[in-house]
């Protein structure tokens, strides 16, 4: 009997620290969960422990801005400047590429104002074709609402409805997820126009000389005989302003050897095409640190 009294005993004291223990812990993860939900309400509100907004930055690696044509394009402007300046039997009944396209702006407004035959745009960045894919849609819903009551009536005297401006874009325009400097994907496809508008200075930043070479081999490549290559390279004092983006580019741009001063001469020497016109001077109207010199090279 002595026995298992002392057993009880012993039983109901394990008991106890049991669930000493158990209430022990229950307050430790209620206070741990607490300390967590302050953290993600802090998060949230955008709030710190000095007491400071901390401004947001968006990182763009490759170039890929979100709200790249708002930078580019200001409130009284009609139109992308650089329209003005390309003319229209470069893209007119004509196979063409966008290389770094972004959000698609340009890719449209050059199908609808030149009619291209086919315009693809290219970008490194999924999300920004996605957008580019919602604003090509957008775009044809738009105007073909705008076109449907103006009527025309031809020479035959048939009514003919104005949405065929529009020339059904989804048939013109495509736009796809593509690294240009690294993909085969485009290996067996030729294009009578190819631009590459402010998008050297990335490549050369993330893939160095070697990937700039690359980018100009591969457009002449892909140029049909007598194509057009327009492109419109940033400044060397621009690669200062984004060399640590991140460490890749911060490496490359200590050893870049080839500057945008040179570009011309390499298009021109080391890659072959065969004549350059530049655009620069009837080009006006640029927003702030967008008046970059414009180049159409021949093939």
């Amino acid at each position: 009997m002595v026995q298992d009294s002392n057993n009880d005993s012993k039983t109901k004291r394990k008991r106890k620290r049991s669930k000493e223990k158990k209430s022990t812990e229950k307050v430790i993860t209620n206070e741990e969960q607490k300390q967590k939900q302050q953290q993600q309400q802090q998060q949230g509100n955008g709030s710190n422990p000095s007491g400071k907004k901390k401004k947001s930055q968006e990182f763009c690696p490759f170039g890929n801005y979100r709200n790249y044509y708002g930078y580019r394009i200001s409130n009284d402007m009609d139109e992308d400047p650089r329209l003005k300046v390309l003319k229209k039997e470069w893209f007119q009944d004509k196979d063409c590429l966008d290389i770094g396209c972004n959000s698609g702006v340009m890719t449209i407004h050059i199908a609808k104002k030149f009619g291209c035959s086919s315009i693809l745009g290219v970008d490194i960045d999924s999300s920004l074709i996605e957008v580019a894919r919602w604003r090509l849609r957008n775009f044809v819903r738009t105007h073909s609402s705008t076109k449907t009551d103006e009527k025309k009536t031809g020479a035959d005297g048939e009514t003919k409805i104005g949405s065929e401006e529009t020339k059904d874009l989804f048939q013109v325009v495509t736009f796809q997820k593509e690294n240009f400097v690294q993909t085969r994907n485009l290996d067996e496809n030729r294009y009578d126009t190819i631009l590459c508008l402010s998008v050297t200075k990335w490549v050369h930043l993330n893939w160095g000389d070697d990937g700039l070479i690359t980018l100009f081999s591969k457009i002449w490549r892909l140029l049909n005989p007598g194509g057009i290559f327009v492109v419109e390279p940033q400044p060397w004092k621009s690669y200062e302003k984004n060399r640590r983006v991140s460490e890749t580019t911060a490496m490359n741009y200590r050893n870049i050897v080839l500057r945008p001063e040179h570009f011309q001469n390499i298009l021109l020497d080391k890659i072959g095409f065969r004549t350059v016109e530049d655009l620069t001077s009837s080009l006006s109207g640029a927003s702030k640190g967008f008046d970059r010199q414009v180049l159409a090279f021949q093939k």
